[in-house]
């Protein structure tokens, strides 16, 4: 995954196909763009690439959800933000599409041993609402698996998660839109009422000082806080342009202040902080690129330029990231 401005059409070719705002293949994978493409997609917003090139030879991004389910599911959602704009209600129809895809998600989550995020920045601007709303579901869930959660739990915060923005398809008011989420999922019969408070309460605090009601303590739901941590990892990495292993240090300083130890574990436990393909520099002075995570999330292998030498950080305690590669 690289920055749109770093992309170079002589020795990258595009590893994940681009879509326009109507879900639309813009350019598909296996081709190299032409610079009158390339200011096209920048006129989109897009801010990140899939490519491959030498270096980045067969990382296969297994962990990454694939695009047409990822696709999918932002359609299903944009479905139900632009319905309860316009209706203030969720119909039975729609109520069944986003049951069948929560039940996909939790599917798609549990088959995996790690989730490696496709960026909400990757596509075009007017669907990126509903990509994040995707992105949290994703890792709420990876989070409620390393809790234990089972199948009706993460059902439920699946549904809380994916939909925890729904308030702002009513009100654009930003400290509102929590209340008007929470008004319209309950009055759903079928959801649970935990799902419709993982909406109402994922911009509270542990420590009072969230919105909108400053609850503090027990009155803060488990499952809004996984939801609360999903969604500051992913506007951390979509919207204000921090590196995972950034987002990472940062949601790790909100332990027991804002989000308690067990979620926050849960999180550091099942989100990698270098997902393959970050260009890295060791301490040993060696640059290299992210080529797998194998036995620790936090700890992958390295394959190393120019010798393309693959070392399993898990294996060689003294050899460590030290930043993150420049362009």
């Amino acid at each position: 995954m690289i920055e749109i401005d770093e992309y170079n059409p002589s020795t990258m070719q595009l590893a994940k196909p681009i879509y326009d705002s109507h879900k639309r293949i813009l350019l598909a994978a296996g081709r190299s763009i032409h610079p009158e493409y390339l200011k096209r997609i920048k006129k989109l917003n897009v801010r990140y690439l899939f490519i491959e090139d030498a270096e980045s030879a067969g990382i296969t991004l297994d962990e990454m959800l694939d695009m047409p389910t990822w696709m999918d599911t932002i359609d299903i959602t944009q479905e139900v933000f632009n319905e309860a704009g316009k209706i203030k209600n969720i119909t039975q129809p729609t109520l069944r599409k986003v049951q069948k895809t929560i039940d996909r998600l939790v599917t798609e989550v549990q088959k995996r041993p790690l989730l490696v995020l496709i960026p909400s920045t990757s596509i075009a601007e007017e669907l990126k609402p509903f990509a994040h709303g995707v992105n949290v579901a994703l890792l709420s869930l990876q989070i409620g698996r390393k809790m234990g959660y089972n199948m009706l739990q993460l059902k439920t915060l699946a549904t809380g998660a994916l939909l925890h923005d729904i308030g702002k398809a009513i009100n654009k008011d930003v400290e509102k839109h929590p209340v008007h989420g929470f008004e319209l999922l309950r009055n759903v019969s079928e959801l649970s009422i935990l799902a419709a408070h993982v909406a109402f309460q994922h911009h509270e605090s542990l420590n009072g000082t969230g919105f909108p009601r400053s609850i503090e303590g027990k009155q803060f739901h488990e499952m809004a806080q996984i939801c609360g941590v999903a969604n500051l990892y992913e506007n951390s990495i979509s919207k204000d342009m921090l590196s995972p292993h950034e987002a990472m240090e940062l949601i790790m300083t909100k332990s027991d202040n804002t989000y308690s130890h067990p979620v926050i574990q849960a999180f550091y436990n099942g989100v990698p902080t270098y997902p393959p393909g970050t260009k890295v520099v060791l301490n040993t002075g060696s640059e290299g690129i992210v080529y797998k995570i194998d036995k620790n999330l936090h700890r992958p292998t390295v394959r190393v330029f120019p010798t393309h030498e693959e070392i399993a950080l898990a294996e060689k305690p003294t050899i460590i990231i030290e930043k993150i590669a420049s362009s």
